[in-house]
């Protein structure tokens, strides 16, 4: 199974990152690492996140939750792509 990742989602992994970093750099790769391997665990397990009921396609897109962390995911049989990352915290963003 490929995964690949779309410029926003490579974008927020690297906010999240550096945000992060700042303050502590060792919560920091925890963080990466951590997201990062619920991703790759998404290759032998493609649907277990939940699906967006409010999507446009509700069958293929999912939300994967890591922590206080949401993974929006597009799967359409064949492969992953990470759509967007976001803290709990955050406004959801657009897709």
């Amino acid at each position: 199974m490929r995964v690949r990742y779309t410029q926003e989602a490579i974008h927020d992994l690297k906010r999240f990152r550096d945000f992060i970093e700042a303050k502590n750099p060792i919560a920091a790769a925890k963080v990466a690492g951590n997201l990062l391997s619920a991703i790759e665990k998404l290759k032998s397990f493609p649907l277990m996140g939940l699906k967006v009921e409010n999507a446009s396609l509700p069958e293929k897109i999912r939300d994967l939750f890591v922590g206080l962390y949401t993974i929006r995911y597009f799967f359409n049989g064949c492969e992953i792509i990470v759509l967007r990352l976001w803290h709990g915290k955050e406004k959801i963003p657009e897709p």
